[in-house]
């Protein structure tokens, strides 16, 4: 699910009717389970980007290394490297390759996207208390 949505579904579902405050108490185990699936659903994303760059790294070392296989060159359609690098310069050439940037790139927004969500999930656990705090205001201004 692309951020945007996931904003838009936050929106929609942190408003509360103030006059159906029952009913909004009794929805709130159901949001906190949708958020919770999708908070889980994101993080696994994020854990497998993760390991994709940890393999992409190691590939891109023996591409830069020069200790790639012709059969690995060709199936990643890579063209075999053709400098001489120092060791110590390997890393240089391994952390400014286009693809490992593109996918530290995924991997920084679907951080984002967790924590977002992560931040949802806490705003959603004190939805109860907000309520009762709405329940007790009415009360106080009610005279009750």
């Amino acid at each position: 699910m692309n951020f945007a949505e996931i904003k838009k579904m936050v929106k929609s579902d942190m408003n509360f009717d103030e006059t159906e405050l029952d009913t909004e108490s009794l929805k709130t185990p159901q949001i906190h389970n949708k958020y919770l699936v999708l908070y889980t659903d994101e993080k696994l994303l994020l854990t497998k980007l993760e390991s994709e760059l940890k393999e992409l790294i190691r590939y891109k070392w023996l591409y830069y290394t020069g200790k790639m296989s012709e059969n690995e060159l060709e199936q990643f359609g890579w063209e075999p490297f053709q400098l001489s690098i120092l060791k110590t310069d390997i890393d240089k050439f391994v952390s400014s390759d286009k693809e490992i940037i593109e996918l530290e790139n995924k991997i920084a927004f679907q951080k984002e996207k967790t924590n977002y969500l992560e931040s949802v999930i806490k705003i959603v656990s004190s939805r109860q208390w907000m309520i009762k705090s709405a329940i007790e205001w009415i009360k106080f201004t009610q005279g009750v």
